[in-house]
């Protein structure tokens, strides 16, 4: 082993021994450089990312633009507390996102560091506009591991197991996800739908008084839960129930938004206005930043320092984001993201149409450059998952994406279902994706074929 080699070998071991055991790791590896849509490993392996830090770097690794406008800022102010004034980041921010919103009333803005502190804020907001305390949430959604977030959070048990009691008065409604609904993944939309909102007035009369409800939250396109998109016609029937009753309706887009899905937000897909929307990951392009928007009229009732954080809107993580905003515009990045969805979507699906593959793909779906891969499996979630087949090979998604970082692609699982997502940088080459879906097919074919 090579001098270099042992010093990497060395540093991985001292993180696995005083890294906490909570965090889990796809490689056992250290992160040594980043580029564009590639991340080099500091035993010399480069690969190509089809993660982007779990829908982060979405305009690559190190985009210099961006990067430089963090450094240039570095130079002038680091920390311009928000609770003391404001800072030029901060507003320059605002006046670039306020064209980019889904609708008008969106205009009054706060930054926080994180998805998680942003959900957190959207709650504590909606129980302040309503006067009420319940929360519905979607079954299979995420929206973070802090207290209130891990609440609303059903993708997966992991995420609240040994943490309860969790903060009361949340319910949750099905989600128009066919697989959770056990009904063939062909149902249309509007099917799917109507149960779902057939459910949530069942909800409202059984369990959460309108009178007690304070929000509905949903991500537009289901995340960790499994890459589903929300049918237009479901968002707009809890649009309709929101207005009804005077509950607030808060829009997730926190992995969704920021172009991912072909869009700046995916909610616009559906002409549904938000009452609150929450935007992160992409937003800073890897510095930690998350925003809470809601409308003027709204926000105007919260009492000064209610809200805030130590960290909120830093002026670097701003001054990157303003960049950002810049570089969405100047390299056509909703163009690129079109494009490529179209070509993500037919080398996946002739992934699925080769007969020997076929039997083990249930499902292609996504939007953007936010797609998944749902493979059959053989024991479900359990006996009475409908859609379980004796006849494919076990634990299909793991082993996918372990073959796919052996042959230099990094990419994830997600969901309790078998998953693969993809999430490429939305500024991909053209040859970059195709080289990425062409390891997808040969893992695929060889998992299938190891059985």
């Amino acid at each position: 082993m090579s001098s270099a080699a042992q010093a990497h070998a060395s540093l991985v071991e001292f993180g696995q021994q005083h890294v906490t055991k909570g965090l889990g790791r796809i490689v056992e590896a250290v992160m040594t450089k980043a580029q564009g849509s590639y991340v080099t490993l500091g035993d010399g392996r480069e690969l190509l990312d089809f993660t982007c830090g779990i829908g982060v770097t979405n305009l690559g690794h190190c985009h210099p633009k961006i990067s430089k406008a963090a450094a240039d800022q570095c130079m002038n102010l680091v920390h311009g507390q928000c609770s003391i004034a404001f800072h030029g980041p901060y507003l320059e921010l605002i006046q670039k996102l306020l064209p980019m919103m889904p609708h008008p009333s969106l205009d009054s803005f706060f930054f926080w560091n994180s998805g998680s502190e942003a959900i957190e804020a959207a709650i504590k907001m909606a129980r302040t506009f309503t006067g009420r305390q319940n929360i519905i949430n979607m079954q299979g959604a995420y929206h973070g591991r802090t207290f209130g977030a891990m609440a609303v959070t059903k993708s997966k048990t992991i995420y609240s197991e040994g943490f309860h009691p969790l903060m009361p008065g949340v319910f949750t409604l099905p989600f128009p996800y066919w697989h959770q609904l056990g009904v063939p993944a062909d149902t249309p939309a509007s099917k799917l739908s109507e149960m779902c909102l057939n459910q949530l007035s069942l909800l409202l009369s059984q369990s959460s008084a309108p009178r007690d409800t304070a929000a509905i939250i949903v991500e537009t396109v289901l995340g960790e839960g499994g890459y589903v998109p929300a049918p237009p016609e479901f968002l707009k029937g809890l649009r309709d129930v929101c207005d009804e009753h005077g509950i607030m309706l808060i829009i997730d887009e926190v992995q969704c938004g920021y172009g991912r899905t072909g869009k700046n937000y995916a909610i616009e897909y559906s002409g549904v206005r938000p009452d609150i929307m929450i935007t992160a990951k992409g937003l800073a392009n890897g510095f930690p930043l998350s925003g809470i928007i809601s409308s003027k009229a709204l926000t105007d009732k919260l009492k000064p320092g209610s809200m805030g954080g130590t960290y909120a809107g830093n002026a670097v993580a701003c001054a990157a984001a303003v960049a950002a905003a810049d570089v969405m515009k100047e390299e056509n990045i909703l163009e690129n993201v079109n494009a490529r969805s179209k070509e993500l979507f037919a080398a996946l699906n002739a992934v699925r149409a080769n007969p020997k593959l076929a039997p083990t793909i249930l499902d292609v779906r996504g939007q953007g450059l936010m797609v998944a891969v749902e493979f059959a499996s053989p024991v479900g979630t359990g006996p009475y998952d409908a859609f379980r087949n004796a006849d494919v090979p076990a634990k299909l998604a793991s082993r996918v994406a372990k073959k796919c970082v052996e042959k230099g692609l990094l990419i994830l699982t997600t969901s309790v279902y078998e998953v693969i997502r993809f999430i490429p940088a939305l500024n991909i080459s053209q040859a970059d994706l195709a080289k990425g879906c062409a390891i997808f097919a040969e893992a695929v074919e060889e998992v299938v074929n190891e059985g």
